[in-house]
């Protein structure tokens, strides 16, 4: 079984660090993620398709991060075949500028409007398996990573599914799929290793005139091999809705199975439509392991830590997740993605048929 490990960088690459690789997991101070400034990254999600019939409700968007910080030094995320942990580096303190401020105001707007260009969402998921039935069905909380640590989503798998369904809540206290706080589900195939982010529309039986009510899907994902725990790291694809001219989701709402997400990314019609991989870890032969560069923001060994990005531009990370703790991981995500989004893609990452720690 692949094993994620962390470990120190060494000296000579760059200037000698003087802080630790490995970050204190209780700093929510930590740096956006830095990404190209060469390519716009809206040009790479924009697919034309017709403006949403949606109302436009866009509240004060987030400002901008600080572009100019100077980055940490860079920790490496390693798969190593071998089951040692991750040696402990001497940790210093170290002055941070704090996080980007997020402004918060109506919360399921929030949550599904795609995150300002420039700025780095940055998250923490929490996973609760206290209580009964809370092993097999765990509770996850999603919070911004900041100071006030503002809560945004709670997902957690229903009971006597034939596929994993998680639903997904704006309330932390209301996981039911009837009530007025439910703002999203994720439900797999079969086998386990396809996935789909639906919005809290109507099923297609129970479709308006119009089809106004529809459903929409945020996204889909696709694990391919090594998936059950084979030597190396997972493969993801994650398909998700382009954005138009003026840098909204464009909407899509299958009539039938056949015109979804995935069968749309199968039949290669990709009108409308954007492919997005997890990006290939590097195999380092001094180490012999696979590395990875979280910037600081993931501490600890998994094979669920990965990073998303457009193969046009490898280096800005749409998204990345990895863990900090046995039962705390960091979820960080940038335009287009939104918080519904980017949550779904991380609670399929800890499904029971993929799962390995």
């Amino acid at each position: 079984m692949s094993v994620f490990q962390v470990k120190k960088e060494k000296k000579s690459k760059k200037k000698a660090a003087t802080s630790s690789d490995e970050e204190d997991d209780s700093d929510s101070s930590t740096k956006p993620i830095r990404s190209e400034k060469k390519k716009n990254p809206a040009s790479l999600f924009q697919t034309g398709g017709d403006p949403p019939k949606e109302k436009k409700s866009k509240k004060k968007a987030p400002p901008r991060g600080d572009e100019s910080e100077e980055e940490t030094p860079e920790t490496l995320q390693k798969n190593s075949n071998k089951k040692g942990k991750a040696k402990k580096s001497k940790k210093q303190k170290e002055e941070r500028p704090p996080s980007p401020v997020i402004e918060v105001e109506n919360l399921e707007e929030f949550v599904l409007q795609p995150a300002p260009q420039g700025v780095t969402v940055k998250c923490r998921v929490t996973r609760d398996k206290k209580g009964m039935d809370r092993g097999l069905y765990p509770t996850y909380y999603l919070h911004l990573d900041n100071d006030k640590k503002v809560f945004l989503l709670a997902g957690r798998k229903r009971k006597k599914s034939k596929t994993s369904n998680y639903l997904i809540s704006i309330d932390p206290t209301d996981l039911s799929r009837g009530g007025e706080n439910f703002i999203g589900k994720l439900r797999s195939n079969l086998m386990g290793t396809r996935f789909t982010v639906f919005d809290n529309g109507a099923n297609p039986d129970r479709a308006n005139a119009d089809w106004s009510n529809v459903r929409q899907e945020l996204s889909a994902v696709v694990y391919e091999t090594n998936v059950l725990g084979f030597k190396g790291p997972r493969k993801m694809t994650v398909i998700i809705p382009g954005m138009n001219a003026d840098c909204e989701r464009v909407p899509i709402r299958p009539r039938n199975d056949n015109d979804g997400l995935l069968m749309r990314w199968q039949n290669r019609n990709m009108d409308n439509v954007i492919e997005l991989h997890n990006k290939a870890p590097v195999w380092n032969d001094e180490t012999q392991s696979y590395v990875l560069n979280f910037h600081g923001r993931v501490t600890h060994a998994s094979v669920k830590n990965f990073q998303i990005v457009h193969s046009s531009d490898p280096d800005y990370i749409v998204m990345q997740f990895g863990r900090v703790a046995d039962d705390a991981f960091t979820m960080d995500y940038n335009y287009p993605l939104c918080a519904v989004q980017a949550f779904a893609i991380a609670l399929s990452s800890f499904d029971g048929k993929l799962a390995c720690e």
